[in-house]
């Protein structure tokens, strides 16, 4: 057992199990580890050790195989391991048999993602969508997991409706996700009812991948507090500010971040806060350029806005945390990469980022870097729609 293993006991410990599939590269494999590791850590468990396993398609009994299966509980057993967290979503079958060869609990990125989003929801609205969801995910997999649910106390992957007494059957738990449908359909309508209220003022929403900065982007420019933190989902409830540039003024909206395998189920549950999104005039992409796999992360959010029907937006894309960005240079001559940091303004702007990506703005909001050229932009496109909306204003602006 590691020797510092007895003092942070008290914190849930983990192992992280990923699978590397054909045409899969090594270093790909590794960066999804690493965000289940920080999904992990948001959640509040310590992770100790990651597997990882090749596999052509993965095994129907277990998802990985026998062999792998008994090294991760021999680890399991010799560290005292609390939990077994999959990179991938598990069917009920795998994950009943996993928890019955390794002898600890299981489960799966999706269930660590409604953790914790459990842990984050604070409104009653919020705290409805994430039960909805852990309901819709929880009913397939009934008989599988009440056998152990019974005897849980808390912890990863057990929180919201499996805290406290857990109804064992199917029919209750169909009758609470019909309550709770209805109970959403009635605060989407008072949800759609504020939003018109709010008139015709543009509307301009924030997107992009968890943890990129948009709650720290909506703090600088509406002047608010909104709840920024190096946690993914430290957003859940949509926030909506008035912001005024020069004399033009526009609501600003920051709303849940996107990630890899979002749950379906959030994705129907947090309709109405995607709905934030579908009904913006202009959408603010920010990105995490300082993140390694930027561009992916670039994809899944557009992937995601294309399946939620909000792809046809006007989009800005924000390079956002150009103060911590590096780029390596690798020389053919020379086995040494160069890691290259400290990029100006026109240094970034002369790459592939800034000449494929038009309109874009690179910028740190952490460091208030080239906020003024953001501010420019939201203006120019905020004030054409808005004269086009009103065109008796045109002289004001």
């Amino acid at each position: 057992m590691p020797q510092d293993l007895t003092r942070i006991k008290e914190q849930e410990t983990a192992v992280l199990i990923g699978v590397q599939i054909k045409g899969q590269s090594v270093d790909v494999v590794n960066e999804y580890l690493d965000e289940l590791a920080f999904l992990a850590e948001t959640a509040g468990a310590l992770t100790l050790k990651r597997f990882v396993q090749k596999l052509d398609s993965p095994n129907p009994r277990s998802f990985i195989g026998k062999g792998k299966v008994a090294e991760i509980k021999a680890f399991i057993e010799e560290n005292s391991i609390d939990i077994a967290i999959f990179d991938d979503e598990l069917t009920p079958t795998q994950l009943r048999n996993l928890e019955r060869d390794m002898g600890v609990r299981v489960i799966d990125r999706t269930n660590l993602i409604l953790d914790i989003f459990a842990q984050r929801a604070k409104t009653a609205y919020a705290k409805t969508q994430v039960e909805l969801a852990q309901y819709q995910y929880l009913l397939p997999r009934l008989s599988g997991m009440w056998t152990h649910l019974e005897r849980q106390r808390g912890g990863i992957g057990m929180r919201g409706p499996g805290e406290s007494e857990i109804e064992t059957d199917r029919r209750i738990i169909r009758e609470m996700i019909a309550k709770l449908q209805l109970d959403l359909k009635q605060i989407d309508k008072q949800m759609a009812t504020q939003r018109k209220n709010r008139g015709s003022m543009v509307r301009i929403a924030l997107v992009g991948y968890t943890n990129v900065g948009k709650s720290t982007i909506m703090n600088t420019l509406s002047k608010s507090d909104v709840f920024a933190e190096n946690k993914l989902f430290a957003t859940l409830d949509t926030t909506v500010r008035k912001v005024v540039i020069e004399n033009l003024p526009f609501l600003l909206s920051d709303t849940v971040g996107f990630i890899r395998k979002l749950p379906h189920q959030l994705v129907e549950s947090f309709k109405s806060t995607l709905d934030e999104v579908r009904e913006a005039d202009i959408l603010l992409h920010i990105v995490d350029i300082s993140h390694t796999a930027f561009e992916e992360q670039i994809n899944i959010v557009k992937q995601t806005l294309h399946e939620i029907k909000a792809d046809d937006k006007p989009t800005i894309l924000i390079f956002n945390k150009i103060d911590a960005y590096t780029w390596v240079e690798k020389d053919e001559f020379d086995a040494m990469p160069v890691e290259k940091i400290n990029f100006s303004l026109d240094d970034m702007k002369r790459t592939w980022m800034g000449k494929s990506n038009s309109p874009c703005v690179f910028i740190s909001a952490k460091n208030k870097t080239n906020l003024d050229e953001l501010k420019d932009r939201l203006y120019q496109v905020a004030r054409d729609l808005h004269v086009k909306r009103y065109p008796y204003d045109k002289l004001l602006y």
